[in-house]
């Protein structure tokens, strides 16, 4: 489980295609402190380490990752957010984040609002139903809050501090980005199919 909170942008720094994905991701966190086998989130996609190297850990990604998330066009020197997976007594800052990404939404635009950045997204028409505003969103692993539902398209506003410390600050109408529903939606429309 993560909380939406970034704390290291990373720089993949090998693309291994070998049936499934093999990547290295270069990071800040001390490589001494990541066991093989612990789940770090990378752009939003729980990924479990397989190995650690100086300045770096590996990961493996199935097909199925590949179909439902963007790391399918990860390159050498593609900046991810990490965020570790959260330990018993941590600070819940944002919201309850899986790392189970469930579609790619289309940024459609990017405008500046006063000193914050207002983001449009276009999400997939099986996923809209539950975004709502002012409910809670996972974009590339980032807690957001949802300003405006209209249609298939959802917006969130970003302030200076979130850009500067995650990629963020480089995305730009077109890009695609991981989307990971609220975890307390999934759930209550799951219980809503059997009234």
């Amino acid at each position: 489980m993560f909380t939406g909170l970034i704390t290291d942008i990373g720089t993949v720094a090998v693309v291994e295609r070998c049936g499934d994905l093999k990547i290295k991701i270069a990071t800040r966190y001390p490589v001494e402190t990541i066991d093989i086998g612990s789940s770090i989130a990378s752009d939003g996609i729980c990924l479990t380490v397989t190995a650690v190297d100086v300045g770096a850990y590996e990961v493996q990604a199935s097909a199925e990752t590949v179909a439902k998330t963007s790391i399918g066009s990860w390159r050498a020197g593609t900046q991810v957010n990490l965020e570790r997976a959260l330990r018993v007594g941590d600070e819940l800052g944002g919201h309850i984040v899986s790392g189970h990404v469930d579609g790619i939404a289309e940024v459609v635009s990017v405008v500046d609002r006063g000193e914050s950045t207002e983001f449009k997204f276009r999400a997939p028409d099986h996923l809209i139903r539950f975004i709502a505003s002012k409910g809670s969103v996972a974009l590339n692993g980032t807690s957001l809050t949802v300003n405006a539902v209209d249609g298939t398209d959802f917006s969130v506003n970003i302030i200076p501090h979130t850009k500067a410390v995650t990629t963020w600050g480089r995305v730009v109408v077109g890009d695609k980005v991981n989307l990971e529903i609220d975890l307390l939606a999934r759930y209550l429309a799951r219980l809503a199919e059997y009234d």
